[in-house]
């Protein structure tokens, strides 16, 4: 049996077991026990996690896979949507899904290879429960692994960098070519890893900090002064130097530190 590929999920299956392993063992070994991979497909990166973790979660949404990991894997590992000792499978949407409830709520790292459609949106769920996971690695379009991984100062840096980067360590770790999927996709795709940073929350008001983010790069080629107008900055405060720059020239910690004054700005005059 084999699963056929369903483009509107955005599936491409990985046929490279060298390079199946090599994105297993991206993940670290520190600060959890329990793996969820999601999107696992035909599971040729499924069988490496469970060499090498204690613990394998797989969430599929496709119905056809689903079916096909539970006859692949030994029966006596599988027990759908219960936790089992080694391995289990949820059959489900991860961006849908309470992730509380995953592993019983102990820290989980997060794999896969993703599907492109839905790669940044997998990216903001995890940080939403940061808390919950410690480590992230996995496949994406290789414009979008880039973009997560990039440091300010380049036109690829943007919402994505600067909000993952702000919880998690980012590092770019190698490029994957579209012959090494069934079928093919028509780009060139990265694998990533993100460690979460030991201090993990912000010492501004969060939903703020990500407020002055997005506002500030949806308009990025106006400098900071014009794109964030929308936020009641004083006269004052828009004479500070940090407003005549352009959002991809600050770091995360110009982000917080201009969040702090925007914060301000509004106590003083509110």
């Amino acid at each position: 049996m084999t699963v056929r590929a369903k483009k509107h999920l955005g599936q491409h299956f990985l046929t490279d077991e060298n390079i199946a392993k090599k994105i297993a063992d991206s993940l670290t070994e520190v600060g959890y026990e329990n793996v969820l991979e999601i999107g696992p497909g035909m599971g040729v990166l499924t069988k490496y996690l469970l060499e090498k973790k204690p613990k394998v979660t797989v969430m599929e949404l496709d119905s056809e896979s689903v079916t096909y990991l539970q006859d692949i894997f030994p029966v006596e590992h599988i027990k759908l949507n219960t936790t089992a000792e080694k391995f289990t499978i949820i059959e489900g949407d991860f961006l849908k899904q309470d992730l509380s409830k995953i592993c019983n709520g102990k820290p989980f790292a997060i794999i896969g290879n993703f599907p492109y459609n839905i790669s940044s949106q997998i990216v903001f769920k995890a940080i939403e429960n940061r808390e919950l996971v410690p480590e992230f690695s996995g496949m994406f379009q290789k414009e979008v692994a880039e973009r997560i991984a990039e440091k300010e100062g380049s036109k690829t840096y943007g919402i994505l960098s600067v909000l993952t980067q702000a919880f998690y360590d980012a590092e770019y770790l190698f490029t994957v070519p579209p012959s090494v999927f069934n079928p093919p996709p028509k780009v060139d795709s990265g694998v990533i890893r993100l460690i979460r940073k030991e201090n993990y929350t912000l010492p501004v008001d969060e939903a703020l900090f990500f407020k002055v983010v997005k506002t500030a790069f949806n308009q990025r080629r106006k400098m900071l002064r014009s794109s964030l107008k929308s936020l009641n900055i004083s006269v004052t405060l828009k004479e500070d130097p940090i407003f005549a720059m352009r959002p991809e020239q600050l770091s995360v910690q110009d982000f917080i530190n201009l969040t702090s004054k925007i914060a301000n700005d509004g106590i003083r005059n509110h």
